[in-house]
C-alpha cells in the first residue's frame, strides 16, 4: 500500500465549530478512533464468535474482519485510496456488510444507494459524490443493474470502475469487477491488518455518505464522520441493550441509516452480537428466520409491523418466542397499532424517531406501557440539544407542538456541497431544521404531530413533492402541478398528484408515470393518484395551499369509502 495523508480532505463538507468538537471529545463521545479500529477491538474480543449470518454462510468476527481487509486491499489495488467515493447499490447481504467494511478500514466513502434506485438517481449521486466506482448486483428480479451502471460510467468522467455482485440470474461481465471474488479473506491477514492500522483513516474525515430524504427534488448527502458515526451506533446500541447474547435480523434495506447503525448491523457488531441477514421482511420469510436463528430484535417500518400483526392472528406455525423487541421507525406509528404489538407478537414495542442527518430518539425497554405506545421516545445522548418554535421561529410554550430544530454530537452541520440549501436548512448556531411538528412532554418523550416540509412519507422512504412535480411539467398539457401526501393504509402515505391542465386538454396518471419511468425514476416515487382541477388553491402569499390539498384527497377518500360500504 501507499502511504497517505493523516490529514482528511473535508471539501464540501461541513465541520462542527472547534470549540463544541473539543466538548464533544471532553465528554468521550467522539473517541478519536475510525470505525474500523472500533471494529477490530470487538472483533478480537470474541473471534471465534459467529458475527454474520447470512443463508448458509456463517462468518466469525475473525472471518467478517480478515474479508473486510482482503477487500480493502484489493480496492487499493484498482488505486482507490483515503477521499475516493463509491456508490453502493447492493441488496440485502453479506457482500454489503464487508465492502462497507472494507471502506471503513481503507477511507474510502460508500455512497449508500437504496435498491430501488435507477439511473436518474444513481446519475447524479455519481456526479455530485464524484464517485470512482459504482457497486450493483447483476439481475434483480429481471432488472440489469450491471448495465445501468455501465452506461452511467460511460458518462460520469470520474467512474472508473463497476463492481458487479453477481448471482444466480447472471454472470459479471469482462468488463466489470468480480465484487465476490474482490471480497474473499486478506492472503496474509497479519500483514493486511499491519498494512491497512499504518494508514488508518483520520477518525473526523467521513466515513459513509448517507442520503437524505430532502423536499427540494433529489437526495442531499449527509458526510458522517467516524467519529459521530461511531457513537452513532455505540450509544443508540447502549439505549437498546445491545450485547455478546443480541442477535439482530436485518431486514430493511441496509442502505438506510435505521439498519444499518442505529444501532442496526453496526451495534451489534460493535456489541459483541450477531447479526442475521434477510432479504425480505414478509413475514412468510421473517418468522422462519426468526425461529431458526433465534432473533432477538429486528427493526420495521409501520407497514411491515401491521402485516406482522395480521400474519400472526391467522398463522402461529412459527416459534418466534426468542424476538423480544420490534423497534419501529421510520413514520409516525399509529397508537392504534402500537397498542396490538405485544399481544399479538409477545414482545416489546420500541418507537423509534429520528432522522439520517442525526437526531435519534428511542423509548426505552422498561418504560411504561404507555408511553412506549403514545410516544416516540426521547433522545438518546445528554447532549442531543432540542428547539422547538413556532412558526416566527420562537420557541413555543412547554407542551405545544412547534417546528424541531436539534443539534448535537451526531447530527453534521450541513450537507455535502450543498451550500445554498445548508443556508435554509441550517440556522442560527447550527440548528437543523427537521422540517417535523412535533410536542415534548413533561417526561421528555416526543409525540409526531405531522411535519412542516413537503414530503411524502411512503412506508419510511421519503420522497420529494418537488422532484414528482418536475416530471409532471414534462407534459406539455400541465399548468400546474401539486404532489401531496394521501392517506394509505399500506404505507401510511401516498403520492397524489394534482393537476391543472390547458382548456380543453386532459392528463391522464399513465402519462406522468410514463415520462418517470423513461428518466429511470425509482418505482416507490411513482404517484398513485391524480385528480384534475380547474384551479389550485393558495395561501395568501400565493403559493399552492398544499395543506388545503391534503384536506380535499383525505376527503374524497372519507366519501368514496362511504359511497362503498352504501
Amino acid at each position: 500500500m501507499t502511504s497517505r495523508s493523516a490529514q482528511p480532505s473535508r471539501a464540501g463538507t461541513v465541520p462542527w465549530p472547534d470549540d463544541v468538537a473539543a466538548r464533544y471529545v471532553a465528554a468521550g463521545y467522539w473517541e478519536g478512533r475510525p470505525l474500523g479500529a472500533h471494529l477490530l477491538a470487538a472483533a478480537d474480543a470474541r473471534p471465534d464468535t459467529v458475527a454474520l449470518v447470512d443463508g448458509d454462510l456463517r462468518l466469525t468476527y475473525r472471518e467478517l474482519m480478515e474479508r473486510a481487509d482482503g477487500a480493502a486491499l484489493r480496492l487499493a489495488d484498482l488505486g482507490l485510496s483515503t477521499d475516493d467515493r463509491i456508490v453502493v447499490q447492493l441488496p440485502n447481504g453479506w457482500e454489503f456488510v464487508v465492502l462497507v467494511l472494507a471502506c471503513f478500514r481503507l477511507g474510502v466513502m460508500p455512497v449508500l444507494a437504496l435498491p430501488a434506485h435507477r439511473q436518474h438517481e444513481l446519475t447524479y449521486l455519481a456526479q455530485h459524490a464524484e464517485a470512482r466506482a459504482i457497486v450493483v448486483p447483476d439481475l434483480i428480479k429481471g432488472f440489469d443493474h450491471q448495465a445501468m451502471a455501465h452506461e452511467i460510467g460511460a458518462g460520469v468522467a470520474t467512474v472508473e470502475h463497476i463492481l458487479v455482485c453477481g448471482g444466480h440470474d447472471g454472470t459479471v461481465r469482462p468488463d466489470s469487477v468480480d465484487l465476490t471474488a474482490l471480497l474473499g479473506p486478506a492472503d496474509d491477514p497479519v500483514a493486511a491488518r499491519a498494512a491497512l492500522d499504518a494508514n488508518a483513516p483520520d477518525s473526523r474525515s467521513v466515513a459513509v455518505f448517507l442520503l437524505s430524504g430532502g423536499t427540494t427534488g433529489l437526495p442531499k448527502l449527509i458526510a458522517r464522520t467516524h467519529d459521530d458515526y461511531a457513537y452513532n451506533s455505540k450509544q443508540t446500541a447502549r439505549i437498546c441493550n445491545f450485547g455478546p447474547d443480541t442477535v439482530y435480523l436485518a431486514m430493511l434495506p441496509l442502505g438506510h441509516n435505521f439498519p444499518l447503525g442505529s444501532p442496526g448491523v453496526l451495534g451489534a457488531l460493535l456489541t459483541g452480537g450477531r447479526v442475521v441477514i434477510a432479504s425480505s421482511p414478509v413475514p412468510e420469510k421473517a418468522f422462519p428466520t426468526i425461529e431458526a436463528e433465534r432473533v432477538t430484535i429486528t427493526s420495521a417500518v409501520t407497514a411491515i409491523a401491521q402485516r406482522w400483526i395480521d400474519f400472526r392472528s391467522t398463522d402461529r406455525s412459527h416459534d418466534i418466542s426468542s424476538l423480544r423487541v420490534l423497534q419501529v421507525g421510520g413514520s409516525r406509528l399509529p397508537d392504534i397499532v402500537a397498542e396490538q404489538i405485544t399481544p399479538a407478537l409477545d414482545c416489546t414495542l420500541q418507537q423509534a424517531y429520528g432522522m439520517t442527518e442525526g437526531l435519534i430518539n428511542y423509548t426505552r425497554h422498561d418504560d411504561p406501557y404507555e408511553v412506549i405506545c403514545h410516544t416516540q421516545g426521547r433522545p438518546v445522548c445528554p447532549d442531543d440539544e432540542i428547539l422547538i418554535v413556532d412558526e416566527h421561529g420562537e420557541p413555543v410554550s412547554p407542551g405545544e407542538p412547534g417546528a424541531l430544530l436539534t443539534r448535537g454530537p451526531y447530527t453534521p452541520r450541513g450537507y455535502y456541497r450543498a451550500e445554498e440549501y445548508n443556508s435554509r436548512a441550517f440556522v442560527g448556531d447550527g440548528w437543523f431544521r427537521t422540517g417535523d411538528v412535533v410536542r415534548q412532554r413533561p417526561d421528555g418523550n416526543l409525540v409526531v404531530e405531522g411535519r412542516d416540509k413537503d414530503l411524502i412519507n411512503r412506508g419510511g422512504e421519503k420522497i420529494s413533492a418537488e422532484e414528482v412535480e418536475i416530471f409532471a411539467y414534462q407534459l406539455d398539457n400541465v399548468v400546474l402541478a401539486a404532489a401531496v401526501a394521501m392517506p394509505d393504509a399500506v404505507f401510511g402515505e401516498a403520492i397524489c398528484l394534482y393537476v391543472v391542465p390547458h382548456a380543453g386538454t386532459t392528463v391522464h396518471l399513465r402519462d406522468v408515470i410514463a415520462v418517470m419511468e423513461r428518466a429511470g425514476v425509482a418505482r416507490f416515487k411513482l404517484p398513485e393518484r391524480l385528480v384534475l382541477a380547474d384551479s389550485l388553491p393558495t395561501t395568501a402569499i400565493g403559493k399552492v395551499d398544499k395543506k388545503a390539498l391534503r384536506a380535499d384527497i383525505e376527503a374524497l377518500l372519507a366519501e368514496e369509502q362511504t359511497d362503498r360500504a352504501a
